[in-house]
């Protein structure tokens, strides 16, 4: 695995990526609980080595879309591929690591011991380790118990883990959550370095303005159902409008 450089501290920007083969596709994915459909004929592709949002309000199915695609929770309808070969939910942890939001494991291990045991676990070398380690500015965290962390700090860590994992595509639920500014800006560089060597991010995120500064496309989502997918321009165009951000386009065409 090639090592990324530091975070970067350079503003980013959404950005307008070109029209590449899908890592997977997913078509009318839904979800039911009883009579309620939480998500309801979602249809996207996720491209090689882009930063993809997912965005949408609190209660939009962000979390159901994601669990469903993982394989975490079985979608009532819908399906997921790769290269047109259909690829079922126990097949998916080859080609997708989940991190989700609110799940703090292993609370009385120490930060240092979950590195160490997921780098062991992947193969990862120890110069990658301390690449990602000080890109995250965990160093000073490493002697702390993980159930004693605050929820920044949790966070970070649990980023750590996923950028230490093999698989082609990372899916983080909430990455930002519990960050302030600057730590945000951070991540976001940590994040972008690692999509400029190859990895495909998969980000769910409910800040608009945190979505604009990171993703290269955007997938929006309203009441379980996909309004729109593309970069801003795109997006933009489908709901008629010849300016106006991020806000202004979600509004528009949900």
């Amino acid at each position: 695995m090639t090592s990324p450089s530091p975070a970067s501290r350079a503003e980013p920007t959404l950005r307008q990526g070109a029209e590449r083969p899908a890592v997977l596709r997913v078509d009318n994915l839904s979800k039911r609980f009883g009579a309620f459909w939480a998500l309801q004929g979602a249809s996207f592709s996720i491209r090689p080595g882009e930063i993809l949002g997912l965005i949408g309000p609190n209660g939009s199915g962000k979390t159901t879309l994601f669990e469903c695609l993982a394989g975490l929770s079985p979608a009532t309808v819908g399906t997921v591929t790769h290269d047109g070969t259909l690829i079922g939910s126990d097949e998916r942890k080859q080609f997708l690591y989940f991190v989700p939001d609110g799940i703090r494991p292993f609370p009385d291990q120490t930060v240092d011991w979950i590195l160490r045991f997921s780098a062991g676990v992947n193969g990862v070398r120890r110069e990658y380790l301390t690449d990602v380690i000080d890109s995250l500015r965990l160093d000073v965290l490493r002697g702390a118990r993980l159930g004693d962390l605050s929820k920044g700090e949790h966070r970070r860590v649990m980023l750590a883990v996923g950028l230490l994992t093999p698989q082609k595509l990372l899916m983080l639920d909430e990455p930002f959550d519990g960050l302030d500014l600057r730590q945000t800006r951070d991540v976001m560089g940590v994040l972008r370095n690692h999509a400029a060597v190859g990895r495909t991010l998969f980000l769910s995120i409910h800040q608009l303005g945190d979505a604009n500064r990171i993703c290269d496309r955007l997938v929006l989502l309203s009441g379980g159902h996909v309004a729109g997918e593309g970069t801003l321009d795109e997006l933009r165009s489908k709901a008629g409008l010849s300016e106006g951000g991020l806000e202004e386009v979600f509004l528009a065409l949900t």
